[in-house]
């Protein structure tokens, strides 16, 4: 089964509420669908956000990179070279990760397809059920008890708190939350790169000292601050997620020798694909370091292969945040995973399982 071509589509969802955090504030989940076409026939499906203040990408950059950079080198390959096939797309350019994620999740799609399996138990099997957190977007205090109240009463057990905007506020915030919720769930705090090392301790600090419980603090300080960091784990109790700061394998590899974070989050549209998440997984398999399954503000057909590869490496991966699909109003993608509030169940087709996608929006590069 040899790729023949490559196409583009868009898919967009509105929220059931804004999404908002420190660094921005989104009303809809918009993907671009890349689709691969082969000669037998069958198709494979990936998509990317558009995430120019994370990764850097987007949506017109991804098209000319898949386009004019990276699909060249792809077109007549035979998916049964999956290594060869993803060597290609990962070393056509440099960055672009975006670019490179939607690619390599149509080419896993299409290698189990070839083998007419489920993609998780291509990539070493598992259980086909996870349960996800879901997240609470920073806001005023009484929207985000009320938003916390809501997601507990839909059956959700693990809130991710959304704060960073201001330090004080941050602090009330998580005391109320946790004075109300603190029984009834699990809570994760995210702070989007929105303090500074010192502010985190202070905050931490002063949280831990009243009894406030958390289960992660994730990337509280900018991307490229591993010292700070590594300053704020040697301080505080609650264990610290590195996420933005953890895009490469070899970027995991320094913040694990350097002692910098606790726990990984691994984000397909972050680390460049399939390809280098299980590198991910495997690295802190290795020195027992726990991960996340994370993503973006994204639709079900990225995230439907990141829920596949948490359920095969489940003994990496113990944390999932894959809430995405879950925050729209509906799901435009038929077959495959289903994202049902908290619970995700694997579907049994061949590959990601999709068997249709509605309000498809095909597109012609350049647009």
């Amino acid at each position: 089964m040899k790729i023949t071509a490559i196409r583009f589509a868009k898919l967009k969802v509105p929220l059931i509420t804004p999404f908002k955090t420190a660094m921005r504030t989104v009303q809809n989940i918009t993907d671009l669908v890349v689709i691969i076409e082969t000669d037998k026939g069958v198709l494979g499906y990936g998509s990317a956000p558009s995430t120019p203040i994370i990764t850097g990408d987007t949506h017109g950059s991804i098209c000319y990179a898949i386009n004019n950079v990276i699909g060249p080198h792809i077109i007549g390959m035979d998916i049964e070279d999956l290594n060869a096939i993803c060597h290609k797309i990962q070393h056509a350019i440099v960055a672009n990760s975006s670019a490179k994620a939607a690619l390599e999740i149509a080419i896993y799609d299409l290698w189990a397809k070839r083998f007419d399996a489920p993609l998780y138990k291509m990539l070493g099997g598992g259980k086909p059920i996870l349960s996800t957190d879901v997240t609470i977007s920073v806001d005023h205090i009484e929207k985000m008890l009320a938003d916390a109240n809501l997601a507990i009463s839909q059956g959700f057990e693990i809130l991710k708190i959304k704060i960073g905007t201001d330090i004080e506020n941050d602090i009330e915030r998580v005391y109320s939350i946790h004075q109300d919720v603190a029984k009834r769930a699990t809570l994760r705090l995210d702070v989007n790169q929105g303090w500074t090392a010192k502010q985190t301790v202070y905050a931490m600090q002063k949280l831990e000292n009243i009894g406030v419980e958390l289960e992660l603090i994730e990337q509280p300080v900018k991307s490229n601050d591993i010292n700070g960091l590594r300053y704020i784990s040697e301080r505080i109790t609650t264990p610290v997620m590195a996420d933005e700061s953890a895009f490469s394998p070899l970027q995991v590899i320094d913040l694990i020798r350097s002692g910098a974070a606790d726990i990984i989050n691994i984000k397909l549209m972050k680390c460049a694909g399939l390809s280098q998440a299980i590198k991910i997984a495997d690295l802190a398999e290795l020195h027992d370091i726990p991960c996340m399954i994370g993503c973006m503000l994204e639709g079900s057909i990225g995230v439907a292969a990141a829920a596949h590869l948490a359920a095969a490496k489940a003994s990496s991966i113990s944390l999932i945040d894959l809430d995405g699909p879950a925050l729209g109003q509906y799901d435009p993608v038929v077959g495959g995973v289903d994202f049902n509030l908290s619970n995700i169940t694997l579907g049994q087709g061949a590959g990601l399982g999709i068997e249709r996608i509605n309000d498809l929006q095909e597109l012609t590069w350049p647009f």
